[in-house]
């Protein structure tokens, strides 16, 4: 039913925040939130679980993410809590790079996971994460192609509540600058935004 929420977080728990959106505060579990800050607008990609004991969402960074939480849930035996826990537990990367090596014992580290739910894992989603872990490593070697200042600005633009397509869209302007500070980058590139 909901594709993202766009709005300012008011809460942050161990285990959710509260996005206000348009003065509605909805509940969100997310496997990062502390990497929220209060007060801040945030985008984040959210999915909406019905169950016999209620609705739930469930909410993350990108696109990508939200995208394996739902590989995870598609293996028997991974419920959405597991999911969460799994993804909290270790950053996105290795864990389906684990996976793609079919690394069962790395996965029984996982809460909830034992050893038959880790094989299911490998069994399920080996082979189906490769463009995913090859997206995060191209992001990885951008990132590592710029300078921090820049990379600061970048990352700013987009807690601003820019999305990630608009913000790649004016990356080369931006680089023409050669700032030494994030500020200046920040500038260059809201200025650009508010340009379109």
């Amino acid at each position: 039913m909901y594709e993202y929420f766009e709005g300012i977080v008011t809460v942050i728990t161990p285990s959710y925040i509260v996005v206000d959106v348009n003065g509605v505060g909805y509940k969100v579990y997310s496997p990062t939130p502390f990497a929220y800050q209060k007060g801040d607008k945030a985008k984040i990609f959210i999915e909406q679980v019905v169950r016999d004991t209620g609705i739930t969402l469930y909410g993350f960074q990108s696109e990508d993410d939200k995208g394996l939480f739902l590989k995870l849930l598609s293996v028997s035996g991974i419920g959405p809590k597991s999911a969460l826990a799994i993804m909290a537990a270790e950053d996105a990367n290795s864990l389906a790079e684990a996976i793609e090596q079919g690394e069962v014992k790395y996965l029984t580290r996982f809460p909830g996971v034992g050893k038959k739910t880790a094989s299911q894992i490998v069994l399920d989603l080996k082979g189906k994460l490769r463009d995913y872990v090859a997206r995060l490593d191209r992001q990885d070697e951008e990132q590592g192609n710029i300078p921090p200042a820049l990379n600061d600005a970048l990352l700013a633009l987009i807690a601003l509540g820019y999305t990630q397509k608009e913000v790649d869209r004016i990356t080369p302007k931006i680089e023409e600058v050669n700032a030494d500070t994030a500020d200046q980058y920040i500038k260059k590139g809201l200025a650009l935004l508010l340009k379109k």
